[in-house]
């Protein structure tokens, strides 16, 4: 178990709320590694609703789930963390089994890793994590909705070529965790909601925007960077208490206001932050 796992398991405990888990005064010890084949049919609707609820580990989606909904392994060498998978018309959840732990677990040589790959039918998908590392490459996917809520979270996101449909809204609710999104623009989202706790947290708008589009983002002591290309219009209102601001010798600031004119769509951020440095880049 690498030590970035052995970290966030530590503070499995402390995200109990995000993951079906029950504290008890006994532990179960791991054993040899169970790969589960996960496989979910494409619902015959114009959308599909996707939940996945996870805890401690690593947690990987990709494209290629081909006529499928969801395709993969789930594998894990505690039988309490058997995935359970359950899908009603265009509803579909899978969902981390219990795990009976010590007040403080010894998570030393635990398993726990979904690989799943995703349909390109049009899809709404939540993700409900704990302490784990997400590592999500949302390549093409048709995502109409994409919401995340996790923990103590290490993870990676990246829409490395664009939504061929129109995403409504982005959500992002975080705790102590270090986040990045990458190609942020070729999520082709119209609103963007983060907010965050203290971590770090990097926004990437590289690919196309393709329309107005509007992001909040909220966070306490925390490192931000804004990546914003050059080439499109963009303004970033900074709200909050105490807080570092960089910005480019290109932009122009008004008061707490910086922007970059540009061709096209523009980019609308409001940052309310507590204390904390934001670097905008290009």
């Amino acid at each position: 178990m690498s030590k970035k796992i052995l970290f966030l398991a530590l503070i499995f405990a402390l995200s109990l709320s995000a993951c079906n888990v029950r504290v008890e005064t006994r532990s179960e010890p791991p054993g040899p590694d169970v790969v589960d084949e996960i496989s979910i049919p494409a619902p015959d609707a114009e959308t599909a609703f996707l939940t996945l609820e996870f805890g401690a580990g690593k947690l990987r989606l990709s494209p290629g789930a081909d006529e499928a909904l969801v395709s993969g392994t789930a594998t894990y060498n505690i039988p309490d963390l058997k995935p359970i998978i359950s899908q009603e018309g265009e509803n579909a959840r899978i969902h981390q089994g219990e795990y009976k732990m010590s007040t403080w677990p010894s998570m030393e040589g635990a398993k726990n890793e979904w690989d799943f790959a995703l349909g390109q039918m049009p899809l709404d998908l939540t993700v409900k994590a704990g302490a784990y590392e997400g590592i999500f490459d949302f390549d093409g996917l048709s995502l109409v909705n994409l919401t995340v809520r996790d923990g103590a979270a290490d993870v990676r996101i990246d829409f490395s070529s664009p939504n061929p449909v129109r995403m409504n809204a982005l959500k992002y609710q975080t705790g102590a965790s270090n986040v990045t999104l990458k190609n942020l623009a070729n999520a082709n989202f119209t609103t963007l909601s983060f907010e965050g706790g203290a971590g770090n947290y990097t926004l990437d708008f590289g690919g196309e925007l393709q329309r107005d589009a509007g992001v909040t983002l909220r966070a306490g002591m925390s490192n931000i960077s804004l990546v914003i290309p050059a080439g499109f219009a963009a303004q970033v209102t900074v709200d909050g208490g105490l807080s570092s601001v960089n910005f480019p010798e290109n932009w122009r600031k008004n008061g707490n206001t910086y922007s970059r004119p540009g061709d096209g769509p523009v980019l609308t951020i409001v940052i309310d932050l507590g204390a904390g440095n934001l670097q905008i880049v290009e």
